[in-house]
């Protein structure tokens, strides 16, 4: 912990420490293309774990490691693909409550994208798969 806290320290740039180390944030700010970012990379992750069945056995959890790493490459670049709203808004409140020097603004602005992205990605992958059955 001691050596966390002097790294904190020892960033002092004219932002502030980052809240990208806890949480997402998009190389180009455009909410609406960055909401679609999240919405169809978590589309295309619980499609595809929907339709893995039980991803503990064989090579499925090599598969699913493989899917977010292919998933990070084609789209992760523009938001840091959160996948998960709890992925983003626990880290991004805990960095806006810790006492940790040279602090930024935790980008509030730009929660919702992370947070609402993912919902709407997974109701969509669920709809379309008990459109499909």
């Amino acid at each position: 912990l001691h050596s966390i806290i002097h790294h904190f320290k020892e960033t002092d740039n004219n932002n502030g420490n980052s809240v990208g180390i806890f949480a997402t944030g998009p190389s180009i700010p455009n909410g609406l293309f960055n909401f679609l970012s999240e919405t169809i990379a978590t589309f295309f992750f619980v499609f595809t774990l929907i339709n893995l069945g039980d991803f503990t056995q064989g090579l499925k959890p090599l598969i699913v490691g493989l899917l977010i790493m292919v998933i990070g490459q084609a789209l992760g670049a523009t938001t840091g693909f959160a996948l998960n709203p709890a992925r983003d808004l626990a880290p991004r409140f805990a960095y806006s409550i810790l006492p940790i020097p040279n602090k930024g603004g935790a980008n509030w602005s730009y929660a919702w994208v992370p947070i609402c992205g993912p919902i709407i990605g997974g109701i969509l992958a669920a709809g379309l798969q008990v459109m499909l059955k």
